[in-house]
């Protein structure tokens, strides 16, 4: 009963608060850096794992529409082709295979077609170079002409002038 009855004196009881609030301040000051990194971990966490995320959803995505691909290739080769063309009659075979061998040629030879027809705008200076070259070849072979008579006269000359 002594101790109940006795009070504490006032400037102790201060005291104890004020060193009570004191170690409280010193246990948020130690704990104060350790929840700052805390916090600067976690928040880079949660960056890295929203960069990571985004990441996996575009490969996902990826993924799915190149499964989506392969389920209509893989339906394309069950599927038979032969229900889905014209059918030809046997009599006809032989003009098919005739016409897709014209085929395959003419593709082996698309772009020695394609430069002729880019060609075709040239066509006219082509042709007056054409003129020119066959104007000058005929000059060419009537001075070759003369030039084949004066030697057979010059070999006549010759002949006679050794005879004599």
């Amino acid at each position: 009963t002594l101790d109940l009855t006795s009070r504490k004196a006032p400037c102790f009881v201060k005291f104890l608060e004020m060193e009570k609030m004191v170690n409280i301040q010193a246990e948020i000051n130690e704990v104060q850096p350790f929840l700052l990194s805390v916090t600067i971990v976690s928040t880079l966490q949660f960056y890295f794992i929203g960069k990571k995320y985004e990441i996996l959803q575009d490969m996902n995505r990826h993924l799915e529409a190149v499964l989506k691909e392969k389920k209509a290739l893989r339906k394309r080769l069950i599927k038979p082709r032969c229900q889905e063309s014209l059918p030809i009659e046997a009599t006809f075979h032989k003009y098919v295979v005739e016409l897709l061998t014209e085929a395959v040629t003419f593709i082996e030879k698309l772009e020695s077609h394609l430069q002729t027809v880019r060609s075709i705008p040239q066509i006219p200076n082509i042709m007056k170079n054409m003129d020119t070259a066959l104007t000058k070849t005929e000059m060419l072979v009537m001075e070759l002409e003369e030039l084949a008579e004066q030697i057979l006269k010059w070999r006549e000359l010759q002949k006679e002038v050794y005879s004599d």
